[in-house]
């Protein structure tokens, strides 16, 4: 079981990133694998944010076709989207408590590691290293 961060989606549907050919033939193996994969609507939103951005993307997409590739991921049989749980201000609390220094733009991190910790997923496949400061986190880079 693992969580899949926003830069892999951007890498897999951006172009003109040299990352791109490697994250699209993982993402297309995700889709077919019958064991279960993750993503949060944190990591949606921002993907959609990112891919849609001018300032970001030589050539940015357009809001329905960011979408049209969100709405084929969601299709995958064995993705499942990962919402907060009723002990999602624990969670977050103790993670506070635990990672020294979160402010920021890491506090996008720190969502998506909290909502994890709150369904027990230890692994995220992302290029992002902010994620090794949470300690009870597995980073796995895919390009490795």
């Amino acid at each position: 079981m693992f969580l899949v961060d926003t830069n892999v989606l951007v890498y897999a549907a951006n172009a003109d990133a040299p990352e791109g050919p490697r994250c699209r033939e993982q993402l297309g193996a995700w889709r077919e694998q019958a064991s279960p994969w993750y993503l949060t609507w944190g990591v949606i939103y921002e993907f959609l944010r990112i891919v849609t951005h001018r300032r970001v993307l030589r050539s940015p997409w357009t809001p329905e076709g960011a979408w049209e590739f969100v709405a084929a991921l969601l299709d995958s049989p064995s993705l499942h989207v990962l919402r907060e749980t009723d002990r999602h201000d624990e969670v977050l609390g103790v993670v506070v408590a635990e990672v020294p220094g979160l402010k920021g733009n890491l506090l996008h991190d720190v969502h998506v590691a909290t909502v994890m910790r709150e369904h027990g997923i230890r692994r995220i496949v992302t290029r992002d290293g902010d994620f090794h400061r949470f300690p009870f986190l597995e980073v796995v880079d895919p390009l490795a």
